[in-house]
């Protein structure tokens, strides 16, 4: 190449700008979330879920200052002085200018491959579960006058032939996240992407969870009660193309000014009680008409959601009444487990013909608790939906004796 070629490279390499802040990982797929969902909290980011909407970016450690959180996570964002908030304010600029001119991902880049509820599961049916299966606890344990009660009038016992699933399901919610495991690692990051809409991979520690709800920088520490179940929940909802509008909506207002709660907290709490119902066997006639434990345990968790969705919207909720909320949508859900199962029929119902579903109104006017959806119809091609979505797992992890029944965040 003659000099003057290479001349002409150095005037071209002098005029291209420097990016020293974003740029210097500008191989790391990881970079944009650890900039736009770790360090800048204060900013607006565009909702990808909802088309072009502007959402809020609330993470956690925004409502640590509240005093029914700092029980979840301890200490809080100090602020930053005003020169390094301008710099901040810089890179992430031009982090958004390199972003529009390289929309694609690299071949380099090697996303992680998002995955499906039913491939999820059976990783774990194949997964010699034998250890966990040893310590479950499936029922509550009655004895005396109690046992003799709920023999003759308590709901019937589930069929024998349902037993396997059901236990597979309780050995799952006593399982660890295993970042050896590349399932494990892939619910994670497909529980992100869904929500977020983002198509880029996130660092497996950090505090863009919490901007998706988790108490602090791994997610893991928030299963306690409820093992990877927590986990699988949060990704039949977020996988299941009749659900996941529903989630991102909840998503959404989890992120309000003031409504606003931490939303994979929330949903741990949502199986946690969907798994003490189970318990309770007050879902055991449904799974029996339906031969399954799987597919009803995962539409009472989104059930639950929902009734919790609706009553914080129209109702105007904040983190301050989370308690409560918890404990009148645990009653209520074990009181009645048909009509919860009824509510989120007719929801996706009115959803998918078009309609407002009722229940989710913002009028602050609202403030009787959220209607009953009416009865819910005979859904087209029931049992070939049903066999569709067929899973075989259901359930959480067994709770501590004490704690059982009570409604609280995890």
């Amino acid at each position: 190449m003659t000099t003057e070629a290479f001349r002409g490279q150095d005037q071209e390499h002098a005029r291209q700008p420097t990016h020293s802040y974003a740029m210097e990982e500008d191989t790391d797929v990881t970079c944009h979330t650890e900039v736009m969902n770790g360090l800048i909290i204060s900013h607006n980011v565009k909702d990808h879920t909802n088309g072009s909407a502007q959402l809020r970016s609330l993470p956690i450690s925004a409502l640590k200052q509240n005093g029914l959180l700092q029980t979840l996570a301890a200490g809080g964002d100090q602020p930053k002085p005003a020169e390094e908030n301008v710099e901040f304010e810089k890179a992430r600029q031009e982090w958004d200018a390199l972003e529009n001119v390289q929309p694609a991902l690299t071949e380099d880049s090697n996303p992680t491959l998002i995955i499906s509820f039913n491939e999820a599961l059976q990783y774990f049916q194949t997964t010699d579960l034998g250890d966990l299966l040893k310590n479950i606890q499936p029922t509550i344990r009655r004895t005396g006058l109690a046992a003799i009660t709920h023999f003759l009038f308590g709901p019937p016992r589930l069929h024998r032939e349902l037993l396997e699933e059901r236990d597979l399901v309780f050995a799952i919610a006593q399982c660890h996240v295993d970042n050896s495991q590349p399932v494990h690692m892939r619910v994670l990051q497909t529980i992100y992407k869904r929500l977020i809409g983002s198509r880029l991979d996130c660092p497996r520690y950090g505090a863009h969870w919490e901007n998706i709800g988790f108490q602090g920088t791994d997610p893991a520490t928030d299963l306690r009660g409820t093992g990877f179940l927590g986990l699988m929940h949060t990704l039949y909802f977020v996988m299941d193309p009749e659900t996941l509008p529903l989630a991102r909506d909840i998503y959404k207002l989890s992120q309000h000014p003031t409504q606003n709660f931490p939303f994979s907290v929330m949903s741990i709490n949502m199986t946690r009680i969907a798994l003490q119902v189970l318990r309770e066997e007050a879902l055991s006639k449904e799974c029996n008409r339906r031969q399954q434990v799987v597919g009803v345990l995962n539409e009472f968790y989104v059930a639950t959601y929902l009734h919790l969705y609706q009553l914080w919207k129209t109702q105007q909720k904040t983190i301050a009444d989370s308690g409560f909320v918890l404990k009148e949508v645990e009653l209520f859900a074990k009181k009645n487990p048909k009509q919860m199962l009824r509510r989120l029929e007719v929801f996706l119902k009115e959803r998918r013909a078009g309609g407002i579903p009722r229940g989710t109104s913002p009028d602050p006017q609202a403030q009787q608790p959220s209607p009953s959806l009416g009865e819910r119809g005979a859904r087209a091609g029931t049992g070939q939906g049903s066999k569709g979505k067929e899973m075989h797992f259901t359930g959480v992890c067994d709770l501590p004796p004490d704690m059982e029944g009570e409604a609280r965040l995890i």
